[in-house]
């Protein structure tokens, strides 16, 4: 995107006055959305972005600047004013000679979407809309939404690093209401993967309309939820948001470092059960926080977080990696050129383990079986967590029965980690979009069908 010369000239520029560490990020993203609702598009839209951030670094002191005009003279500048902001003064620092870091994708693109037609896109939503409507008579309004979008990035720095990546994601949403003589429901699906265009051929649009269009169904029929502290089954990919919120950031290193996580100080402790392994993987081919590099250059890696209930590391950005004398564990992130890094999670999951998930179930004798989950809310100094139930179900005597609705889980994170008393052999993965101090980037979680022995469920039933 831009010559390695004017990239070495920028750094040197950026430490002229004293700067301790410099980067260079530059970004070039192109997106495309479109809204198909009640059977006619209502949206289509396309758009691309271009610039670059520079971060030069003096001691505790951080100068940051972007811009949009990546000539020479004006990534000079924004040089300049990153300097200015870190307040150097003093010799300048040397620039290490910049190599070019091979970087292995996770996974190969078929069909770039940029190259499908936009009546293409429209047909896949077309195809959804129609699946849905055929689900269930019951099915008044259907709602589907397609994205992509591809990101190349370079990230250069004065330690001589320099590498580039090329992101392409592709995102279906499909969310139905149904109406019945006991009101209206909701139900939506929406899987996303780091692949183009032939993200469709393991998500037909029919298959994520069916499944949006039964879980708004099934919830006619759904019965108020109990109250109290049951054992509580999270079927595979259903817990990974739960995990993530109330586990995943508080292991992140600034959290960890400003002491505002349950986390701090533990490492080698026991965190966890015995068969809980907590891992945050880069490189996990085709899920939604993929890559093949961060956004400080670092290569993406599988960071063991909770090895067999035991904490065994953290979360790292480049700064602060540094400062302990450690490498970065690929987890430095921004939301676009216009942001500075910060420690994020990127796919967080647990992996599997042994027992069979119908087996679980089996050996459930009361309990809830959770399938989604919606939004929550998490301390992360102290763990404590609420999040809102989408779809699940009670189980009876080692059977799913009825439908269940209004509800919440409500617990801790430590301790349901603790709680986990089964692990199943089975996985599946969340797509969505993690947000902190105001970033937002793309992130999956996931885990096995697994049993948390006992968590309060706050539901309605008298």
């Amino acid at each position: 995107m831009i010559e390695t010369p004017v990239v070495e000239a920028t750094l040197q520029r950026a430490l002229a006055s004293g700067g301790e560490f410099a980067d260079v990020f530059v970004e070039d993203r192109s997106s495309t959305s479109a809204t198909y609702d009640d059977g006619k598009v209502e949206e289509m839209r396309s758009g691309r972005s271009r610039g670059a951030g520079i971060r030069v670094v003096r001691g505790e002191t951080t100068g940051f600047a972007h811009t949009s005009d990546l000539t020479a003279e004006g990534l000079g500048l924004a040089a300049d004013a990153a300097a200015t902001a870190a307040k150097a003064g003093g010799p300048g620092t040397r620039v290490a000679p910049l190599e070019a870091r091979t970087v292995s994708p996770p996974h190969l693109v078929v069909t770039l979407p940029e190259t499908v037609s936009k009546a293409r896109k429209v047909e896949m939503m077309a195809r959804a809309d129609a699946a849905a409507r055929a689900e269930s008579d019951s099915i008044t309004q259907v709602t589907a939404s397609y994205a992509d979008g591809r990101r190349r990035i370079l990230v250069a720095n004065s330690d001589g690093v320099l590498a580039s990546d090329d992101q392409v994601r592709t995102r279906f949403v499909v969310s139905c209401v149904a109406s019945a003589d006991t009101g209206l429901q909701t139900g939506s699906e929406a899987p996303g993967r780091t692949i183009g265009f032939e993200f469709f051929d393991d998500f037909p649009p029919e298959e994520v309309a069916r499944i949006a269009a039964a879980r708004a169904v099934s919830k006619l029929d759904a019965r108020p939820a109990p109250s109290g502290k049951l054992p509580v089954v999270l079927r595979r990919g259903a817990g990974g948001v739960l995990f993530h919120e109330a586990c995943g950031h508080g292991l992140e290193a600034d959290l960890v470092k400003r002491d505002t996580s349950v986390f701090a100080g533990r490492v080698g402790e026991r965190v966890a059960a015995p068969g809980v392994t907590l891992v945050d993987d880069g490189g996990l081919a085709r899920d939604w926080g993929a890559c093949g590099i961060d956004d400080e250059g670092a290569p993406a890696q599988r960071n063991v977080l909770i090895d067999d209930g035991i904490l065994t590391d953290y979360m790292w950005d480049l700064l602060r990696a540094r400062r302990e004398g450690r490498a970065s564990s690929g987890n430095g992130r921004r939301e676009t050129y216009q942001h500075l890094p910060m420690v994020r999670m990127t796919n967080t999951y647990i992996t599997e383990g042994m027992e069979d998930p119908d087996e679980i179930i089996r050996q459930t004798p009361y309990g809830l079986y959770c399938v989604a989950l919606g939004g929550g809310q998490v301390n992360t100094a102290t763990g404590d967590f609420v999040f809102g139930i989408t779809e699940a179900y009670m189980i009876e005597n080692g059977q799913i029965t009825y439908p269940v609705r209004a509800a919440q889980l409500i617990g801790n994170g430590p301790e349901a980690l603790r709680a986990v008393d089964v692990v199943g052999n089975d996985f599946e993965t969340w797509t969505g979009m993690c947000g902190k101090d105001g970033q937002s980037v793309p992130v999956s979680s996931g885990q096995p069908t697994l049993r948390v022995a006992e968590l309060t469920v706050g539901g309605t039933a008298a």
